[in-house]
């Protein structure tokens, strides 16, 4: 098996690198010691397409492949892995079920401004009292006419407190267990919805992770994302492509810590 790169990778992975060295380096520590959101960082890597980088260009992407989406997830955790792990939620976790999963009009009315960096993504799953353990999971959704009304905590949201949009995973039919979740997109601006408690981390702090509260909160039924009960199988199958994006961002962290303790000594 050949695991070279090719030379549009190697080329991705040289842009990005320069482009961390020198606009995303710098300030990093302070931002991570102040817990400081990187608002316009992200919003120039969205200039450079790396917000949207496996949405197709149909939908304002990059169009590239999921190996270039590691390649650069690796090349910003070496020099801030909070900026990285902003990037990959919203690459992933947050853009992937509306690409796999959602209809046409939903592709039409979200990706554009995720894949800009204008908006930014989060995924809401882990609650108090469940993981990823999903057949315990509270947060309701009850359908009422052409909305949902939606009541619950969510916890250690990544970006939580700064997305724009939420995709949520929530309960629709409690009888079912993990068969009645359904999976849902929620406006930050939606009514019933605010930030609770932020965490206090020990790293990667520029990012925040953040609980989120829905209390009445209404959405528009066409926010549903797939069938009702379908939920469960598309959350899975998220985590599933975000988890080689996770391996990536370590290797990153692993690569620029060693590059600074060989420069120390």
């Amino acid at each position: 098996m050949d695991f070279k790169l090719s030379d549009e990778e190697l080329a991705i992975q040289q842009t990005i690198r320069e482009f961390a060295e020198k606009e995303i380096a710098p300030g990093a520590r302070d931002r991570d010691e102040n817990s400081e959101f990187p608002y316009e960082i992200i919003k120039k890597l969205g200039e450079l397409g790396i917000c949207g980088v496996c949405t197709s260009p149909e939908y304002g992407g990059a169009g590239m492949n999921y190996l270039s989406n590691v390649i650069i997830l690796e090349q910003l955790a070496r020099v801030d892995a909070s900026v990285a792990v902003i990037i990959s939620v919203t690459n992933t976790l947050a853009s992937f079920p509306l690409r796999r999963f959602g209809t046409e009009e939903q592709k039409k009315k979200f990706l554009p401004s995720l894949s800009s960096g204008e908006k930014l993504g989060a995924y809401s799953l882990s609650e108090p009292q469940a993981g990823s353990d999903a057949s315990n999971l509270a947060c309701m959704a009850l359908r009422d006419g052409d909305e949902y009304l939606i009541n619950g905590v969510k916890n250690f949201v990544t970006n939580g407190s700064n997305a724009d949009l939420i995709i949520l995973i929530a309960v629709t039919d409690k009888e079912k267990g993990s068969k009645g979740l359904s999976m849902f997109m929620v406006d930050k601006n939606s009514p019933g919805l605010s930030v609770g408690k932020i965490e206090k981390k020990l790293g990667i702090r520029s990012s925040d992770t953040a609980e989120l509260i829905f209390e009445d909160c209404r959405i528009p039924a066409s926010n549903r994302i797939g069938e009702e009960g379908e939920g469960y199988k598309i959350a899975l199958t998220t985590l599933d492509y975000g988890r080689v994006g996770i391996g990536a961002q370590a290797l990153g962290i692993a690569q620029g810590a060693m590059e600074k303790a060989i420069a120390y000594s």
